[in-house]
């Protein structure tokens, strides 16, 4: 088979590898379509210490192909998806509810950081019972390769702004997880959603998703125009969905006392600790809290995704901008790390 490696920091290719076997509880896909994640830039850039050779990749759907001995209720040929987190449902992590912390911090994100990714032919599914998820007739493969990743994390985000109805949040940046983030503010019943963002497309793809305000930072301070818009009060809730020191600063900034910063963005390029402005957190004493989070995997996750797609509750499809065949993934990743042509999220066909 084709996979899509990582030789090196600084490189991608495509290589043959063997097509693996599943383990007694495993089950092994059939690739049909794919997503490029930003963390697989990251990845590629020495942001994570991964072996050389691995496979990238996370966001993969497909068909089984082959099941292991310990599994069951699948059939080959079966229209299947699994999250980007695999965890394994036994440790104390999982047990406790931390399934992305499966065996210990981020121990949850296993594809390319522990073993092979999914962004070749075909792929393994560990723990296959509890991470593998049918994907239902009304969901189409466009719309279901986004519950592996973006949407999953995006509306984790928005969970973890324990939101009431009518309550204000702010997104800061509106990538696809950011975008995602806005959707999931929407169904928690948010009455004002900020999303902060310049780029036209994303503007009207936020505002499709839910958004009611826009704040665009090249026309003024992100955190002023919040501030002003709100009466100098502030939001309940803020999102950073971009992994940016000043993002992370400017969401303690437009969180009112008593608010919630969730973080999902990636910080891991950063090399400066990020700071709390304590004024914002009122030196330590302005009750704001502030959760972080990896996507909680298992196939529980994806099926309740799939569920708000078939109900036609949002169309994730509006954020892919480019489709590539896979012997074209380099220059969708090309364009994914230049941030060229209006990129949000290209769509990899097998």
């Amino acid at each position: 088979m084709k996979a899509f490696i990582m030789p090196e920091v600084g490189k991608t290719d495509i290589v043959d590898k063997p097509i693996p076997e599943p383990g007694p509880d495993e089950v092994i896909v059939k690739t049909t379509h794919a997503l490029i994640c930003t963390s697989d830039l990251h990845t590629v850039k020495g942001a994570l210490p991964v072996e050389p050779g691995v496979t990238l990749g996370h966001e993969s759907i497909g068909v089984v192909h082959a099941i292991g001995s310990n599994v069951t209720g699948f059939t080959e040929g079966q229209r299947v998806a699994v999250n980007a987190v695999t965890p394994c449902f036994q440790c104390r992590y999982c047990q406790s509810g931390y399934t992305s912390q499966c065996g210990g911090p981020l121990g949850g994100y296993q594809y390319t950081a522990q073993r092979d990714g999914n962004m070749s032919e075909y792929f393994m599914v560990p723990h296959a019972m509890a991470n593998l998820a049918p994907i239902p007739d009304d969901v189409s493969n466009e719309a279901a390769v986004y519950a592996c990743d973006m949407l999953s994390t995006g509306i984790m985000g928005a969970e973890h702004c324990y939101l009431t109805i009518g309550d204000s949040v702010a997104v800061f940046a509106l990538g696809a997880v950011g975008l995602s983030a806005v959707l999931g503010a929407t169904m928690l019943g948010a009455g004002r959603i900020y999303a902060v963002d310049s780029v036209p497309k994303r503007q009207e793809l936020a505002r499709a998703f839910g958004a009611t305000d826009i704040i665009d930072f090249t026309q003024g301070d992100a955190v002023e125009q919040i501030m002003e818009a709100t009466g100098g009060e502030g939001v309940d809730a803020a999102i950073e969905a971009f992994g940016f020191p000043q993002t992370w600063e400017s969401c303690i900034r437009v969180t009112k006392a008593g608010g919630r910063i969730s973080n999902i963005g990636y910080h891991g390029e950063n090399p400066e600790p990020l700071q709390v402005p304590l004024d914002a957190f009122g030196l330590g004493m302005a009750d704001k809290s502030i959760h972080t989070g990896l996507c909680p995997g298992g196939n529980d996750r994806m099926q309740r995704i799939f569920a708000l797609i078939g109900a036609g509750r949002f169309d994730p499809t509006l954020m892919t901008t480019h489709t590539f065949g896979f012997d074209d993934v380099g220059e969708g990743f090309r364009l994914m790390e230049a941030k060229e042509d209006g990129i949000i999220k290209p769509l990899i066909t097998f």
